[in-house]
């Protein structure tokens, strides 16, 4: 069995919470909230993927 990655647990986490907060923004009809949601999960899976091609550049995967 291999070892868990802790930083992709964390990246999975946000990434969830990022797409909870879309959903509460719509209920709130808050635009702001909305847009700022999809910004951080953005954000949050592009940095999932960088580093996920950095452990393979590396081997560690």
């Amino acid at each position: 069995m291999k070892q868990i990655k802790w930083i992709f647990v964390v990246y999975a986490i946000l990434a969830a919470f990022s797409i909870m907060g879309i959903g509460v923004a719509i209920g709130e009809e808050s635009i702001l909230g909305v847009i700022g949601s999809i910004i951080a999960l953005v954000l949050v899976m592009g940095f999932g993927f960088k580093t996920k091609a950095k452990y393979r550049a590396n081997g560690q995967l």
